[in-house]
């Protein structure tokens, strides 16, 4: 390995860290997500193509990030997956997120990583009711975010109402940076109003390659498209009137969108897209710690990990902790310490993460993810540091909804069971609350949506051989309180007071209309809202 003195760690990081572009990508499950994370991989280089499809480059298993069985059998997106890929001489970490807002808690761990977020609509359906959330996590970290209609080689709406609804539904003002010529489902290609010129597109056999692109200027542009380009003119003259313009300061603070039309399918716009992202996009910059002080990019090597995830590939079955550098220069196995534990932790087995592909990695820099195998004392929030003491703030939980205990059906299971119930709770895949009275065996399950129910039980039964049964209860509501407001709240109808494995306590209540009457009778008991609870509830 070779030693850099401190002077050239910290030159490297600042200049390392410029070449950095993570973000997240967030949408509904049928916006084509997974299709566009694809499309930006082929045009990265990371996949090739052949036979009229795209494949994994250098004979990887799979190119899409949906790698998890239940993902496939589905058709979407239920788990964060991390794919970092060269572009334009920059290093760009896509951090995939799932589509659905049963697991919106999993897509504000993984924006807690990111440094901007890619939002995908359907041109048919905007912005969708079960996943407006996602958005509005998304707005309330105050992140960057490019927007990206899709699907416009299909009927859909018109682009002035899908632009208007997304600042009227989520309080970012889009600025169209490209526009498109024709409409939904005859689309010719984009005008790019930054330069004003005509970018038309040629449809490739399955979107397999690149599609070709013309570029076309104004008066040539009118004579091949007509009517169509007629149709685009009075409205690029409208978004000028009203100054729906790039503005640099505005889209870094989280107030404008730079949007985008295209097709993931057809690649139409998908270059002018992921060029977007690394012109537009932030690089890392410094992160503020849980003192509030911003830690240089310079600084030693410390890190946030934002998700753990076990059983990746059936051959391995180990754990994995995501870890988003934060500053510095990250060297496998350096001896780093433990925040949260204050214990040394060694990064030997540290590994860059494409998909659920893994490969070993020698050097990271800021903005860059590192799988760290077998890390099984790190926890989702935990922050990894060397040299400098820093700890940055820990991810929130959000507030469940929904509630329901878990049992074991075959009791010769209880230790896989045990396990496995474990696992999905230091992951985040559901919360896990118990009664110290009773043990292990009957948790209570706590979910922001059903779905993270079905995965539960899945992951119970694929990955540990512990046949399950749910219980629904009638719980709908909880609260953070105390051990002196316990006593009180035990002793009520349609109340529990249970304990996650944090150490924090949680009453629970059949519904909010019981909560409100008990917390107005007996305002000295503690009952707060859970973090996260505004975004979720």
């Amino acid at each position: 390995m070779t030693v850099l003195t401190p002077g050239e760690r910290a030159s490297d990081a600042v200049t390392e860290a410029a070449r950095r572009r993570t973000f997240a990508i967030i949408s509904h499950p049928d916006a084509g997500k997974t299709t566009l994370t694809e499309k930006f991989l082929l045009y990265g280089g990371a996949l090739t193509t052949g036979a009229g499809a795209v494949k994994a480059r250098e004979g990887r298993k799979a190119v899409t990030s949906d790698w998890m069985e239940m993902e496939r059998q589905r058709g979407i997106s239920i788990t964060s997956t991390v794919l970092q890929f060269p572009y334009r001489d920059h290093v760009i970490n896509l951090l995939d997120t799932p589509g659905h807002r049963d697991f919106s808690e999993d897509t504000y761990r993984v924006l807690a990583a990111a440094d901007a977020a890619v939002m995908v609509l359907d041109a048919a359906k905007g912005i969708e009711p079960q996943t407006l959330k996602l958005f509005e996590v998304c707005r309330e970290r105050e992140l960057p975010l490019l927007t990206f209609i899709n699907k416009w080689d299909r009927p859909g709406r018109d682009a002035l109402e899908l632009i208007d609804e997304v600042e009227q539904r989520i309080g970012v003002m889009p600025t169209p940076v490209t526009w498109p010529v024709g409409i939904p489902g005859d689309f010719r290609g984009v005008v790019d109003r930054r330069t004003g010129r005509y970018v038309r597109f040629t449809r490739v056999a399955r979107g397999a390659t690149e599609a070709p692109e013309e570029i076309l200027d104004a008066d040539d542009a009118a004579a091949r498209e007509g009517d169509a380009w007629t149709q685009a003119s009075d409205e690029l003259s409208l978004l000028s009137e009203i100054r729906a313009d790039h503005d640099d300061e505005l889209f870094r603070a989280g107030e404008t969108s730079p949007t985008f039309f295209g097709s993931a399918l057809t690649n139409f716009g998908v270059r002018l897209l992921l060029d977007a992202v690394v012109d537009l996009a932030p690089s890392p910059a410094p992160r503020v710690d849980e003192d509030g002080k911003a830690r240089p990019l310079d600084a030693p090597f410390s890190g946030l990990v934002f998700k753990v995830q076990s059983n990746m590939d059936k051959s391995h079955r180990d754990r994995i902790a995501y870890l988003r550098v934060s500053s510095g220069r990250f060297e496998r196995g350096v001896v780093v310490t433990h925040a949260r534990t204050h214990k040394p932790f060694a990064t030997k087995y540290a590994h860059s993460v494409f998909g659920q592909e893994r490969e070993t990695i020698e050097v990271a820099w800021p903005g860059d993810v590192v799988g760290l195998v077998n890390a099984t004392d790190v926890r989702v929030g935990d922050t990894l540091y060397l040299d400098e003491h820093v700890a940055y703030p820990t991810i929130p939980s959000f507030a469940p909804e929904q509630f329901s205990v878990v049992r074991v059906r075959d009791t010769s299971k209880a230790k896989q069971f045990r396990k496995g119930v474990a696992q999905l709770d230091e992951e985040g895949v559901v919360q896990v609350l118990r009664d110290p009275a009773f043990g292990d065996m009957a948790p209570i399950l706590a979910a922001v949506g059903p779905m993270q129910f079905e995965v539960a039980v899945h992951r119970l039964e694929t990955e540990f051989g512990a046949p399950v049964e749910l219980s629904p209860t009638a719980y709908t509501v909880a609260r953070v309180t105390d051990e002196e407001s316990s006593a009180a709240l035990r002793g009520m109808r349609g109340v529990t007071v249970l304990e996650r494995a944090d150490g924090t306590r949680l009453a629970l209540f059949e519904s909010k209309f019981w909560l409100d009457r008990v917390a107005a009778e007996q305002p000295d008991l503690r009952l707060d809202p859970l973090v996260g609870a505004r975004l979720a509830g």
